[in-house]
Protein backbone atom coordinates (compact mmCIF):
# COMPACT_ATOMS: atom_id res chain seq x y z
CA UNK A 1 0.00 0.00 0.00
CA UNK A 2 1.42 3.24 -0.64
CA UNK A 3 0.49 6.41 0.92
CA UNK A 4 1.31 10.19 0.43
CA UNK A 5 1.79 13.00 2.83
CA UNK A 6 -0.18 15.99 2.97
CA UNK A 7 0.12 19.79 4.53
CA UNK A 8 -2.53 20.87 6.67
CA UNK A 9 -3.37 24.51 6.65
CA UNK A 10 -2.80 25.23 10.08
CA UNK A 11 0.20 23.16 10.58
CA UNK A 12 0.65 19.22 11.34
CA UNK A 13 0.43 16.91 8.37
CA UNK A 14 -1.72 14.01 7.40
CA UNK A 15 -1.58 11.00 4.87
CA UNK A 16 -3.62 9.79 2.32
CA UNK A 17 -3.73 6.31 0.42
CA UNK A 18 -2.88 6.76 -3.21
CA UNK A 19 -3.69 4.54 -6.25
CA UNK A 20 -2.10 5.24 -9.86
CA UNK A 21 -3.15 4.71 -13.12
CA UNK A 22 -1.40 3.13 -15.58
CA UNK A 23 -0.71 6.12 -17.90
CA UNK A 24 -0.43 9.36 -16.65
CA UNK A 25 -0.70 12.63 -16.44
CA UNK A 26 -4.01 11.73 -15.49
CA UNK A 27 -7.04 13.88 -13.43
CA UNK A 28 -6.95 13.61 -9.85
CA UNK A 29 -10.22 11.99 -7.56
CA UNK A 30 -10.51 12.32 -3.55
CA UNK A 31 -12.60 9.77 -2.72
CA UNK A 32 -14.18 11.01 1.01
CA UNK A 33 -14.05 8.54 3.74
CA UNK A 34 -16.93 7.00 5.29
CA UNK A 35 -16.90 7.02 9.51
CA UNK A 36 -14.67 3.67 9.12
CA UNK A 37 -11.86 5.81 7.96
CA UNK A 38 -9.15 4.58 5.51
CA UNK A 39 -10.45 0.87 5.29
CA UNK A 40 -10.16 -1.82 2.87
CA UNK A 41 -13.08 -1.05 1.13
CA UNK A 42 -12.04 3.01 0.82
CA UNK A 43 -8.80 1.48 -0.43
CA UNK A 44 -10.75 -0.34 -3.19
CA UNK A 45 -12.95 2.29 -4.45
CA UNK A 46 -9.19 4.12 -5.17
CA UNK A 47 -8.08 1.05 -6.97
CA UNK A 48 -10.90 1.12 -9.13
CA UNK A 49 -10.85 4.47 -9.55
CA UNK A 50 -7.38 4.16 -10.87
CA UNK A 51 -8.12 1.59 -13.15
CA UNK A 52 -10.60 3.77 -14.93
CA UNK A 53 -7.66 6.33 -15.32
CA UNK A 54 -7.43 8.46 -12.44
CA UNK A 55 -5.20 8.88 -9.67
CA UNK A 56 -7.08 8.31 -7.15
CA UNK A 57 -6.36 9.16 -2.91
CA UNK A 58 -8.04 9.09 -0.11
CA UNK A 59 -7.21 11.16 2.78
CA UNK A 60 -7.03 10.14 6.69
CA UNK A 61 -9.60 12.98 7.69
CA UNK A 62 -9.60 11.96 11.36
CA UNK A 63 -6.19 12.43 12.24
CA UNK A 64 -7.36 15.50 14.43
CA UNK A 65 -9.02 12.85 16.16
CA UNK A 66 -6.94 9.58 16.10
CA UNK A 67 -4.66 9.10 12.97
CA UNK A 68 -5.18 5.77 11.38
CA UNK A 69 -8.48 4.71 11.86
CA UNK A 70 -9.00 1.65 10.48
CA UNK A 71 -12.76 0.19 11.27
CA UNK A 72 -14.82 -2.14 9.28
CA UNK A 73 -18.90 -2.37 9.89
CA UNK A 74 -18.83 -6.10 11.03
CA UNK A 75 -18.77 -5.43 14.86
CA UNK A 76 -20.92 -3.48 17.48
CA UNK A 77 -17.80 -2.55 19.09
CA UNK A 78 -16.73 -0.80 15.92
CA UNK A 79 -20.07 0.69 15.25
CA UNK A 80 -19.63 1.94 18.66
CA UNK A 81 -16.36 3.53 17.77
CA UNK A 82 -17.35 4.92 14.17
CA UNK A 83 -20.45 7.38 15.41
CA UNK A 84 -17.78 8.17 18.40
CA UNK A 85 -15.79 9.93 15.58
CA UNK A 86 -18.59 10.72 13.65
CA UNK A 87 -19.66 13.18 16.31
CA UNK A 88 -16.07 14.11 17.30
CA UNK A 89 -15.37 15.19 13.68
CA UNK A 90 -14.96 18.79 13.00
CA UNK A 91 -16.88 19.30 9.42
CA UNK A 92 -15.19 22.39 8.82
CA UNK A 93 -11.65 21.34 9.78
CA UNK A 94 -12.64 18.19 7.44
CA UNK A 95 -13.47 20.46 4.05
CA UNK A 96 -9.70 22.47 5.02
CA UNK A 97 -8.14 19.08 4.77
CA UNK A 98 -10.06 18.07 1.67
CA UNK A 99 -9.07 21.48 0.54
CA UNK A 100 -5.65 20.74 1.33
CA UNK A 101 -5.61 17.46 -0.65
CA UNK A 102 -7.25 19.22 -3.28
CA UNK A 103 -3.95 21.79 -3.45
CA UNK A 104 -1.98 19.16 -3.37
CA UNK A 105 -2.85 17.14 -5.80
CA UNK A 106 -3.82 20.02 -8.56
CA UNK A 107 0.54 20.46 -7.99
CA UNK A 108 1.10 16.87 -8.25
CA UNK A 109 3.66 15.66 -11.00
CA UNK A 110 1.74 13.18 -12.47
CA UNK A 111 -1.75 15.00 -12.21
CA UNK A 112 -3.16 17.05 -15.41
CA UNK A 113 -4.21 19.69 -12.66
CA UNK A 114 -8.09 19.07 -12.82
CA UNK A 115 -9.16 17.71 -9.46
CA UNK A 116 -12.52 16.20 -8.62
CA UNK A 117 -14.33 14.50 -5.40
CA UNK A 118 -16.33 11.55 -4.66
CA UNK A 119 -17.77 10.44 -1.18
CA UNK A 120 -19.48 7.98 0.63
CA UNK A 121 -22.08 8.83 3.90
CA UNK A 122 -20.42 11.37 5.98
CA UNK A 123 -18.11 11.50 2.52
CA UNK A 124 -20.83 12.10 0.58
CA UNK A 125 -22.14 15.42 2.65
CA UNK A 126 -17.94 16.42 2.29
CA UNK A 127 -18.10 16.29 -1.12
CA UNK A 128 -21.44 18.61 -0.92
CA UNK A 129 -19.79 20.78 0.85
CA UNK A 130 -16.63 20.65 -1.47
CA UNK A 131 -18.96 21.44 -4.26
CA UNK A 132 -20.14 24.59 -2.30
CA UNK A 133 -16.99 25.86 -0.37
CA UNK A 134 -14.02 25.01 -3.17
CA UNK A 135 -13.26 25.16 -6.72
CA UNK A 136 -12.93 21.77 -6.72
CA UNK A 137 -13.88 20.68 -10.97
CA UNK A 138 -16.64 18.03 -9.83
CA UNK A 139 -17.79 16.35 -7.00
CA UNK A 140 -19.70 13.22 -6.50
CA UNK A 141 -21.56 11.97 -2.83
CA UNK A 142 -23.45 8.83 -2.35
CA UNK A 143 -26.13 8.92 0.37
CA UNK A 144 -24.96 12.02 1.90
CA UNK A 145 -26.10 12.45 5.89
CA UNK A 146 -27.27 16.01 6.60
CA UNK A 147 -27.11 17.56 3.25
CA UNK A 148 -30.89 18.74 3.69
CA UNK A 149 -29.67 21.09 6.75
CA UNK A 150 -26.70 22.59 4.47
CA UNK A 151 -28.81 23.57 2.02
CA UNK A 152 -28.37 27.31 2.61
CA UNK A 153 -24.93 26.86 1.03
CA UNK A 154 -26.24 25.74 -2.46
CA UNK A 155 -26.66 28.87 -4.11
CA UNK A 156 -22.36 28.35 -3.57
CA UNK A 157 -22.53 25.51 -6.43
CA UNK A 158 -20.85 26.24 -9.59
CA UNK A 159 -19.31 23.50 -10.30
CA UNK A 160 -20.50 19.90 -11.40
CA UNK A 161 -22.40 17.98 -8.68
CA UNK A 162 -23.96 14.41 -8.46
CA UNK A 163 -25.80 13.27 -5.97
CA UNK A 164 -26.76 9.72 -5.41
CA UNK A 165 -29.60 9.50 -3.14
CA UNK A 166 -31.33 6.04 -1.61
CA UNK A 167 -35.16 6.12 -1.23
CA UNK A 168 -34.86 4.19 1.75
CA UNK A 169 -32.20 5.62 3.65
CA UNK A 170 -32.59 5.44 7.45
CA UNK A 171 -30.41 8.68 7.72
CA UNK A 172 -32.62 10.71 5.37
CA UNK A 173 -36.15 10.44 5.47
CA UNK A 174 -37.97 10.87 2.80
CA UNK A 175 -39.03 14.43 3.77
CA UNK A 176 -35.54 15.25 3.91
CA UNK A 177 -35.00 13.70 0.40
CA UNK A 178 -37.62 16.15 -0.69
CA UNK A 179 -36.33 18.97 0.87
CA UNK A 180 -32.72 18.31 -1.04
CA UNK A 181 -34.46 17.45 -4.43
CA UNK A 182 -36.87 20.74 -4.32
CA UNK A 183 -33.91 23.57 -3.56
CA UNK A 184 -31.18 21.99 -5.65
CA UNK A 185 -33.43 20.87 -8.40
CA UNK A 186 -33.01 24.75 -9.47
CA UNK A 187 -29.42 24.56 -10.14
CA UNK A 188 -28.11 23.72 -13.67
CA UNK A 189 -24.91 22.54 -12.04
CA UNK A 190 -26.70 19.51 -10.06
CA UNK A 191 -27.61 15.74 -11.40
CA UNK A 192 -29.69 14.28 -8.53
CA UNK A 193 -30.33 10.28 -9.09
CA UNK A 194 -32.45 8.56 -6.79
CA UNK A 195 -32.62 4.96 -6.20
CA UNK A 196 -35.86 3.36 -5.08
CA UNK A 197 -36.26 0.37 -2.11
CA UNK A 198 -31.93 1.16 -1.58
CA UNK A 199 -31.28 1.56 2.09
CA UNK A 200 -27.69 3.33 2.65
CA UNK A 201 -24.99 2.44 1.94
CA UNK A 202 -26.27 0.19 -0.91
CA UNK A 203 -22.99 0.91 -2.83
CA UNK A 204 -20.68 -0.52 -0.06
CA UNK A 205 -19.53 -3.92 -0.68
CA UNK A 206 -20.16 -6.83 2.35
CA UNK A 207 -22.50 -4.54 4.04
CA UNK A 208 -25.83 -5.19 5.03
CA UNK A 209 -27.82 -3.05 2.42
CA UNK A 210 -25.14 -3.73 -0.45
CA UNK A 211 -26.79 -4.13 -3.83
CA UNK A 212 -24.85 -4.76 -6.71
CA UNK A 213 -27.43 -3.72 -9.61
CA UNK A 214 -27.60 -0.80 -7.60
CA UNK A 215 -24.21 -0.40 -7.21
CA UNK A 216 -23.10 -0.97 -10.16
CA UNK A 217 -25.62 1.43 -11.76
CA UNK A 218 -24.43 4.57 -9.27
CA UNK A 219 -20.69 3.51 -9.97
CA UNK A 220 -21.49 3.99 -14.23
CA UNK A 221 -23.25 6.74 -13.12
CA UNK A 222 -20.54 8.52 -11.55
CA UNK A 223 -17.89 7.70 -14.29
CA UNK A 224 -19.88 9.06 -16.95
CA UNK A 225 -19.62 12.57 -14.81
CA UNK A 226 -16.32 12.21 -14.04
CA UNK A 227 -15.54 11.70 -17.42
CA UNK A 228 -17.62 14.72 -18.49
CA UNK A 229 -16.20 16.96 -16.05
CA UNK A 230 -12.45 15.95 -15.45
Amino acid sequence: MTYITIPAKDGGNFKAYIAMPDTTPAPAVIVIQEIFGINNVMREKCDWLATQGYIAICPDLFWRIEPGIELTDQTDAEWARAFELFQAFDVDKGIEDLRAAKHTMRGHADCTGKVGCLGYCLGGKLAYLMAARSKIDTSIGYYGVGIQDLLDEATNIEKPLLLHIAEKDEYTDAQAQEKIKSILSGNNHVTIYSYPGMDHAFSRPGGVHYDKAAATLADERSLNFLKDNL
